[in-house]
């Protein structure tokens, strides 16, 4: 059972486990067991579990907006804002591998409709097509769709550490170095 006292969170969290565990597959029964609550309290919370996917997708993307949409500091220039948001782009991936297995997951299994996941994910998408326009604007990012730079950046990022972390729990230094180094690259004008 998990320590969170929230019953929603706790619920929340047990979806995620279970969706990376076993994909969608998993029952609201065994949702419900995983939380620790009743199945019958677990409706009082999601009534479907359409409901509590959307919840889960919910709370991935205010996780991502939180940590991913920081303001950016006014004596930082573009290049830099850039260039930090793919180190802590590549934090936010690699620091909670079942949040990243997750969002994979979620990311390659949609079950939600396009509007749903574009009003959920606006925050964190809109701060980088402006980070990357604003790049473009003073010649430090490469021409190009602002939208198609920024999900070559994520899923660069995304499927590097995926396959890093086949190798061990540790990534070192150099290898975080690496991928940053190789996203600034692909998008520096």
């Amino acid at each position: 059972m998990d320590s969170v006292p929230d019953k929603r969170e706790r619920i929340l969290a047990a979806a995620a486990r279970l969706i990376v565990r076993n994909g969608l597959q998993c029952s609201m029964a065994a949702i419900a067991d995983e939380a620790g609550v009743a199945t019958g309290s677990l409706y009082n919370y999601f009534v479907s579990k359409e409901a509590l996917v959307l919840g889960v997708y919910t709370r991935v993307s205010e996780v991502m907006a939180a940590q991913m949409t920081a303001t950016p500091e006014s004596e930082v220039g573009e290049r830099e804002q850039v260039q930090r948001y793919i180190d802590r782009y590549i934090e936010f991936i690699w620091e909670d591998p079942q949040r990243a297995r997750l969002f994979d997951y979620l990311d390659n299994n949609p079950l939600i409709t396009l509007e749903d996941a574009s009003r959920l994910f606006r925050a964190f998408v809109g701060h980088g097509i402006a980070m990357i326009e604003a790049g473009q604007a003073v010649g430090v990012v490469r021409p190009g769709s602002p939208t198609m730079i920024m999900s070559f950046v994520r899923g660069s990022i995304r499927n590097s550490l995926r396959r890093r972390r086949l190798h061990g729990s540790v990534l070192p230094a150099a290898d975080r170095q690496l991928v940053a180094d190789m996203c600034w690259a692909a998008i520096a004008a």
